[in-house]
């Protein structure tokens, strides 16, 4: 098949599209083309995920506006199907891979086991005249360096002759799933620029924002690049809110009056990074540059201060104790959120695990709670009884309803650590809490 007859099929809504991994990405981008009219066949290695999917149940349990219905829908009308059996992928005509591409913890290198795994299953299983597109987010280099050299070689079929490669990395967030699919804009990054015209072709049917035609080069850079560009934003932020309380100034107050100013965004503060991009994509962008020069410093060093802010949740907590005589070890500690983003299901390299890892080598007995995430699910109140302090480290809705009087009488010791602004200073000393927050500064502390 060619580039013009794929085309066609694309134009006609008749190319079978398959995904492979039906996490927070793939699911969506199933659900999206499907919704736009395509058959879709999506490769999961997860039985029990499967089985959900096939009964029109999302297995995401955060809040996904408009996924459940349409997930409902379209398994309604058959548009949408999945399977753990590798050989579906022979009927597609376009396969899209949106599998985790982690750093390994020490190194801060790509770990590639998913993605390697995924293009040894599609390369055994793809028709000729196919079009792969990688969604997942890769270093700068990965597509000539890995991923085109192991398709052709495990294929047997030349890239631009017998398939085509392309590289469009999403931009979603947990909770705007859908929403960021269709009003994102995207790097349709191809192996030639006829290849990235086709991707367009595709992506239009789902996106009703700029699609940038690219080298696949070029999609590499801007994914890691935006990401990187927001840890190091938030670094910022961070620094600021560390210094706000060495001098005794509100970092919020701070950030809306800088923010008046032309050209200034200073983005929000609080009690650490996590998520499966922001994380691990800038080391992403810091290893291409192995062995070619310098290595950068400014992304690394901000990649730490982001890392540390849990920790400094930590120190806030042993300060606060310390106000009312109360030592770090034996305290019991409720944690108030595990996933990485409010009102989410997703704890990938959750803020709170290192939190809790911090505390518990102090000495502290830690219990924690979230309504999303079912490990952690409950009665709040109960989980809070003769606790000696409250640490909130996600937004969730759930928390910001919470009313301190009604829950001040459950507590050993009425101590609040907000790191996501949930609640106001004032309001927690109001109703007695021994109040600390990331970036409020107590007046006369310089």
């Amino acid at each position: 098949m060619t580039l013009v007859e794929l085309r066609k099929k694309i134009e006609a809504k008749t190319a079978i599209i398959g995904v492979v991994g039906l996490g927070y990405v793939g699911l969506a981008v199933a659900c999206k083309f499907a919704g736009a009219g395509f058959p879709v066949l999506g490769l999961e290695r997860q039985p029990e995920k499967v089985t959900l999917i096939n009964d029109g149940i999302l297995p995401m349990k955060g809040n996904e506006p408009g996924m459940p219905e349409l997930l409902a829908a379209i398994r309604s009308d058959g548009r949408l199907s999945a399977t753990t059996d590798p050989a579906a992928l022979q009927e597609a005509d376009v396969i899209l891979v949106a599998v985790e591409t982690p750093v390994a913890a020490g190194a801060k290198s790509p770990n590639y086991e998913a993605l390697k795994s995924a293009l040894t299953t599609i390369s055994e299983a793809m028709q000729p005249g196919a079009l792969v597109i990688i969604e997942s987010t890769i270093a700068p280099g990965t597509m000539a360096e890995i991923v085109r050299p192991l398709l052709e070689e495990v294929s047997g079929l030349a890239v631009n002759k017998r398939f085509y490669l392309g590289h469009c990395p999403e931009r979603v967030m947990p909770g705007r799933l859908l929403k960021n699919l269709s009003t994102m804009s995207r790097v349709c990054g191809g192996n030639t620029p006829e290849t990235a015209q086709v991707m367009a072709a595709l992506y239009r049917h789902i996106v009703q924002a700029d699609l940038d035609l690219a080298s696949c080069a070029t999609a590499e850079m801007v994914k890691t690049t935006e990401n990187a560009y927001r840890d190091v934003q938030i670094a910022f932020a961070n620094e600021i809110a560390l210094i706000c309380e060495m001098v005794g100034a509100d970092v919020w107050e701070v950030r809306e009056l800088v923010n008046k100013s032309p050209q200034r965004d200073l983005h929000m503060p609080g009690a650490g990074v996590g998520g499966h991009c922001i994380p691990k994509d800038p080391w992403l962008l810091v290893h291409s540059t192995t062995g070619k020069g310098a290595p950068p410093s400014l992304i690394p060093t901000a990649r730490q201060l982001n890392d540390n802010m849990p920790l400094h949740m930590a120190d806030l907590l042993v300060d606060a104790l310390f106000e009312v005589g109360y030592p770090i070890r034996g305290a019991k500690v409720a944690v108030l959120g595990y996933a990485y983003l409010e009102n989410t299901d997703d704890v990938r390299n959750s803020p709170s695990e290192r939190l809790i890892n911090r505390l518990q080598k102090l000495g502290a007995h830690v219990v924690v709670h979230d309504p999303y995430v079912a490990e952690y699910q409950g009665d709040l109140h109960a989980m809070l009884q003769d606790a000696d302090a409250i640490i909130v480290m996600v937004a969730h809705q759930h928390y910001k309803t919470l009313n301190l009087a009604d829950i001040k009488p459950y507590l050993s010791h009425p101590i609040l650590i907000d790191g996501r602004r949930v609640f106001e200073p004032g309001v927690a000393r109001q109703a007695g809490f021994v109040f600390r927050g990331v970036g409020r500064g107590e007046p006369g502390s310089r």
